[in-house]
């Protein structure tokens, strides 16, 4: 159930600002070419991670996790997976020493950064889009026609009911 306390808690914190907008084409572009040059060496090719990043040992922030629906980049706002882009951590989290994941704050534009969260939000089906919206305030990045539309939760959530139907507003 813990998936769904995640995917489910809205986040209404005005000054959540650095939103990447999945449906801008030339946002996901930009991000795209970003990804290859500067991700793609560490999270895969087509957002796989790293060989055995699921691995729950002394070496887990070592390898780096996948951003595509077998990952749990989803279950994070835009603005926490900014920061993480930006320093290289999560805020409120102490870095860890032996994470490899570094900070691009000095690296990337802060439109570069959003443009590359914008390309790995592009990549994952509306559920995982619905979901991660939630995480946002006021919804924003709720895929267009998504509560017309029967998504599904991915295999990774452990809840007992993984397709929901959204209500129209």
């Amino acid at each position: 159930m813990l998936c769904l306390q995640m995917a489910y808690t809205q986040v209404n914190d005005p000054q959540q600002a650095h939103y990447a907008d999945a449906d801008n084409p030339a946002s996901v572009a930009a991000g795209q070419g970003v990804y290859r040059s500067q991700c793609a060496r560490c999270h895969g090719r087509n957002l796989q991670g790293q060989a055995l990043w699921q691995l729950d040992d002394a070496h887990r922030h070592q390898r780096a996790p996948a951003h595509d629906a077998s990952g749990h980049t989803w279950q994070h706002s835009d603005e926490d997976l900014y920061a993480m882009v930006r320093d290289g951590h999560f805020p409120g989290v102490a870095r860890d020493p032996t994470s490899t994941m570094p900070a691009y704050a000095h690296v990337l534009s802060d439109e570069a950064m959003r443009d590359v969260l914008a390309f790995i939000k592009s990549r994952w089906g509306i559920g995982l889009r619905a979901a991660q919206s939630t995480l946002n305030p006021a919804g924003r990045g709720m895929p267009a026609g998504a509560e017309l539309t029967d998504w599904t939760l991915p295999p990774t959530c452990s809840s007992t009911q993984q397709t929901w139907r959204m209500q129209p507003r």
